[in-house]
């Protein structure tokens, strides 16, 4: 059945809900539920994959999960559960515990398998391994080493009681070495290029070994533009390889039931906006349909619901409170949004993170007019709505536990840390700068000029190349003064980047040399106190309601124009 189809007979069903409310039962509802997700309602002979991908910490999602294999299983079917990464962070419920409740939640679900996300490096490689210690299901990746020796299994079989063999290999996205803080992994490595399909071929090549029914790959790889020039999406693995029934795929966010090219590749989005489904046939062992089911339509396992508000119950209570209000929506989307444009959230970020920083002192070494602020736009992770905000809002923007940084660096580094971090511009880029202090002109219309791969502090490939020219950025004034390539600046920003995380290995060197410090400050409390104390409590129409205008983008077919 389509999702098309799907889709359709949904809409039919609820209006016809609707208009029987006192008529329909539970179970009436329940079967309506099956019919409509899955096209029947008698599984038996049947083995049911369902997936999630890119959960970002939205722990009452699973609660659905568990519901939909509950109801799957009284119908006949074996289920199994299997997640694409990207588990541990993203939400204040599941970044307070350095990402353990979300292990907690998949153990109450029941997963039988699970591939890691890039997220899931963001407190370190020590913390992981250690809630990794609890998970109850087995953890997969076939191209993770630390010193050269990998740190997972690359793949894991599972057979059912009808005697099918399943296969599963998991896959992580080679960007994890620059888009988690490069100090957290140190001595990590990622299949890069070749070698990453050629980890893919071996750990699918190793499952045939085992005589399993199909292979199926659960990667984190996504279909990004910005993967394409390295080769890093799912669909580049794929057709570089041989043996792969299906994959379950992650990091994207995309929502599809195949790739763009039909290839039988299928993601559910993010935050459990839809479960995925692959059913397959006992019988004959092979792929009969699969389709994604939006959790709306889904009852939930109560147990696990009752698990999973504990924890929102507990988190709401410590950090719910309101400290200010915002008569504005703080715009905290990806695209159109941080990730492609100046916006008023960005801003109000890399406000305080100047402000936290000037306030203190330490930065005398250049003067007052010389102190800029940059984040990476993929750091913001939440749009706040006008209402009361509280730390628990702050926390869901900046989950991620950084500090305020400051680096200071020639603007001609400067220069080259904004070309290199718009690249793709206009295509969504996490490393897109969120700026204060500087008034830039960006020429979308150019082409990047694409000169070396950036290389890591130790050594390690990135998945982003240096500008062999400036060709693409200009900078016009630094705080109302002229920019100056030969003069040092303070640039204040987040631990990430100030290591060289995401696009910002100009930044790399001048820390590793010294030219720098880390302030200790944790980048949602000076966000927090500068509304707190400057702001005074009111994010106001005046102050924040559209983004400043200090970027200045030409588009093509466009005349410069802001970039709001």
């Amino acid at each position: 059945m389509s999702f098309r189809k799907i889709m359709a007979l949904m809409l039919a069903a609820l209006l016809f809900v609707s208009c029987t409310t006192a008529l329909a039962d539970k179970r009436l509802v329940d079967d309506a539920l099956v019919t409509l997700t899955t096209g029947k309602t008698d599984y038996t002979g049947k083995t049911v994959i369902l997936h999630s991908n890119d959960v970002h910490g939205a722990i009452d999602g699973y609660a659905y999960m568990a519901g939909m294999a509950a109801k799957l299983r009284e119908e006949g079917a074996t289920v199994i559960l299997v997640d694409a990464g990207d588990f541990s962070q993203g939400d204040i419920y599941v970044s307070i515990s350095k990402g353990a409740t979300a292990i907690e939640m998949m153990n109450a679900a029941g997963y039988d398998v699970v591939t890691l996300g890039n997220h899931e490096f963001d407190f370190g490689y020590e913390q992981l391994m250690e809630n990794l210690s609890a998970a109850k299901f087995p953890v997969i990746s076939a191209n993770i080493y630390k010193d050269d020796k990998p740190i997972l299994p690359a793949s894991t079989v599972l057979e059912t009681e009808s005697g099918l063999k399943l296969g599963f290999f998991g896959m992580e996205t080679p960007e994890t070495a620059t888009k988690v803080n490069p100090g957290l992994i140190e001595g990590i490595r990622f299949s890069t290029f070749d070698d990453l399909y050629t980890a893919a071929q071996a750990a699918a090549d190793g499952l045939k070994a085992q005589d399993v029914d199909l292979v199926i790959g659960l990667w984190h790889l996504g279909i990004l533009d910005e993967s394409a020039p390295n080769g890093y999406r799912s669909t580049d693995v794929f057709h570089k390889i041989t043996g792969v029934d299906f994959v379950i795929d992650g990091h994207s966010h995309t929502v599809m039931t195949q790739g763009p090219d039909g290839e039988p590749i299928q993601s559910t989005g993010t935050k459990f906006a839809n479960i995925g489904a692959i059913v397959i046939d006992d019988a004959t062992k092979t792929i009969e349909d699969n389709f994604l089911m939006p959790v709306g339509y889904i009852a939930k396992d109560a147990d696990v619901q009752a698990q999973a508000q504990a924890i929102i119950d507990a988190v709401d209570e410590q950090y719910g409170a309101p400290f200010a209000t915002t008569e504005v929506l703080l715009n905290g989307e990806r695209a159109p949004g941080n990730r492609t444009e100046e916006t008023n959230l960005g801003d109000l970020i890399t406000d305080a993170m100047v402000w936290s920083v000037v306030k203190e002192g330490g930065i005398e070494q250049v003067e007052p007019n010389a102190v800029v602020g940059i984040t990476n736009g993929g750091g913001i992770r939440a749009t706040i709505e006008p209402g009361d905000v509280s730390m628990k809002s702050v926390n869901t923007v900046l989950p991620f536990g950084n500090t305020v940084a400051v680096v200071y660096v020639t603007g001609e580094k400067l220069l080259e840390s904004l070309e290199a971090s718009t690249f793709c511009t206009p295509e969504s880029i996490g490393g897109f700068p969120q700026t204060s202090g500087i008034e830039w002109t960006l020429d979308t219309t150019v082409e990047y000029d694409q000169g070396d791969l950036y290389i890591n502090h130790d050594g390690g490939e990135t998945s982003y190349y240096a500008p062999a020219s400036i060709k693409r950025v200009t900078i016009d004034s630094i705080n109302g003064e002229p920019f100056d390539p030969a003069a040092t600046y303070a640039v204040v920003t987040n631990n990430f980047c100030a290591v060289g995380g995401d696009t910002y290995n100009a930044f790399m060197e001048s820390w590793y040399a010294g030219a720098g410090f880390d302030t200790g400050i944790p980048l949602d409390e000076a966000v927090v106190n500068y509304v707190t104390e400057v702001l005074e409590g009111k994010i106001t129409e005046e102050t924040y309601g559209q983004p400043r205008g200090s970027l200045k983008m030409i588009v093509a077919d466009a005349e410069e124009q802001p970039a709001a």
